[in-house]
């Protein structure tokens, strides 16, 4: 009977064990393991991370670090690191937060708009994903690749085509270049490429003449009609003219293009660039800014008219008085002279 009560009690104590081990099992791999306050955490792995540099990004965002490695380990996470962007729930427990890092990259959405050259881009795009800009740089000026794309160093920004793109955020410098290739590929369709042929003009031209579309108005509804002046001006042989182009030229000549120039002289009009439309007649070389699909648009569905000219509306601001005379032209440009120098508006 002694040894009966012995076996009983033997037997309670390790149900209580088991109970108790139980519980701890349970409570390792299920019970709520974070302590930030927001609703959610964002997690950014690098490539090549090793466990060791994960786990300290994790420290500060769980309650207890020790439990989180021994669920790791049970499903040999260690030796399955991989590089991304991972979102933590508040209230997930250690076996969630293991299964997060090892199967959900959350993309984000990349977003560029209005860059003038391509460090412009760069520095915008490292802000976003991994690739660092300096590596951007590299990929997006490499000759070889731009050259076996009919791509210059002078037009490689055309083929960055403003958007929303979705990207993990573990991209390589090559794979966001060459996925922009496909989408600047994929936006050139057979319609669009008939419309630019049909007006007389290239891609490449098409997007250099967006551009300074782009900077002359930032009225979406009015780009059309510029781009009516501007291929008025093209198809009858004239100078481009646009002011623009002359602010593009002299950033690029000092190289500073945090410069602001709000108004361009007369001795600016001399100065001696391709990109100087006042001075060679031809289309630039390569875009003076980063044009939107707007601008692009515009170009390729011009609105037909018979102005060749254009200056700031000063009763209407955004917008532009239009002639198509140089008389009235003359006319209008005083009225805008007039207004700017009120404003002591002298560079």
């Amino acid at each position: 009977m002694y040894f009966k009560k012995i076996l009983a009690a033997v037997a309670i104590l390790g149900l209580i064990g088991l109970g108790f081990f139980s519980y701890y099992i349970y409570n390792t791999v299920f019970g709520e393991n974070t302590k930030f306050s927001d609703s959610q955490a964002i997690v950014l792995i690098p490539t090549n991370s090793d466990y060791r540099s994960v786990m300290d990004s994790l420290r500060p965002l769980v309650k207890d670090i020790q439990t989180l490695h021994i669920v790791a380990e049970k499903k040999q996470y260690p030796n399955n690191i991989k590089a991304g962007r991972f979102i933590l729930k508040k209230g997930m427990n250690s076996n969630e937060i293991v299964n997060t890092l090892r199967s959900t990259n959350v993309p984000v959405n990349i977003t560029f708009n209005n860059q003038e050259r391509l460090e412009d881009l760069a520095g915008r795009v490292a802000q976003q994903i991994e690739a660092d800009s300096t590596s951007l740089i590299k990929v997006m000026k490499d000759s070889t690749f731009l050259a076996n794309h009919q791509f210059s160093e002078e037009t490689a920004l055309n083929m960055y085509i403003p958007n929303k793109y979705e990207f993990f955020w573990n991209t390589s410098a090559e794979e966001f270049r060459d996925r922009m290739l496909k989408e600047y590929n994929r936006y050139w369709t057979e319609s669009r490429l008939e419309k630019a042929e049909k007006i007389g003009l290239t891609p490449n031209q098409v997007m250099v003449l967006a551009s300074i579309v782009q900077k002359e108005t930032a009225k979406v509804d009015e780009r059309p009609k510029v781009a009516g002046v501007y291929m008025n001006r093209f198809k009858n042989g004239w100078k481009l003219e646009a002011d623009p182009t002359v602010i593009y030229a002299l950033k690029k000549q000092t190289q500073n293009f945090d410069t602001i120039i709000k108004r361009v002289l007369y001795k600016d009009l001399e100065l001696d660039s391709p990109y100087n439309t006042y001075k060679y007649k031809t289309i630039p070389p390569g875009p003076i800014t980063m044009p939107d699909i707007s601008s692009i648009n515009a170009v390729l569905n011009y609105q037909h008219h018979d102005y060749f000219y254009f200056v700031a509306n000063v009763k209407n601001f955004g917008y532009h008085k239009f002639a198509k005379t140089l008389a009235q032209h003359n006319r209008n440009k005083q009225e805008y002279v007039r207004w700017i120098n009120k404003k002591g508006i002298n560079r």
